[in-house]
């Protein structure tokens, strides 16, 4: 790992929250057709990681991920914009339960788009949120079902690295 950061979840942490998440997952409203959907980028690998774990559990899980660039509320003030990637929902959302799941969840207003995102393609039975960090600070109001890790202090900086993208796993601060 090639970080000075102080680290708030290691892999070890990383494995043990997604492991109590897909428990928690797979023991709600058990027996209704499930879907999880990550939002790029990084919420995607954590949604199939789930996938992963909640198939071990016994669970058909069917996985996607979807590109919420273009439901942006602030897309026409940032300075860059954004890259669009395309969206794999190789699935129906009609009558799902689909559990939108992100790496950190903050003001909510990520989850929002992926909420208008996702009724573009569908009308799910129920949607529920899951994300690995919940560092508080909302501005709308959007509470996760899932949570992996809890922040107290919303002001801080929070930087999740995947195996996938970064080489090693860990959740560090800045």
């Amino acid at each position: 790992m090639n970080t000075d950061a102080p680290i708030i979840l290691d892999q070890a942490g990383i494995d043990q929250s997604l492991d109590a998440m897909a428990r928690a997952i797979a023991s709600s409203r058990a027996g209704e057709p499930l879907a999880l959907v990550g939002l790029l980028s990084k919420g995607d690998i954590i949604a199939y990681r789930l996938a992963d774990r909640l198939r071990t559990l016994g669970l058909e899980v069917l996985c996607g991920d979807i590109d919420i660039s273009l439901y942006r509320d602030d897309i026409y003030t940032l300075e860059a914009r954004p890259s669009l990637r395309s969206s794999n929902l190789p699935f129906s959302t009609d009558g799902m339960r689909l559990v939108l799941v992100d790496d950190v969840l903050y003001t909510g207003r990520t989850v929002r788009a992926a909420l208008n995102a996702i009724f573009d393609y569908g009308r799910p039975a129920r949607v529920e949120l899951a994300c690995l960090i919940d560092r508080g600070g909302r501005e709308v109001p959007i509470q996760p079902d899932y949570v992996g890790h809890t922040l107290s202090e919303p002001e801080q900086k929070i930087k999740v690295h995947l195996c996938e993208s970064e080489g090693f796993d860990a959740v560090t601060i800045g």
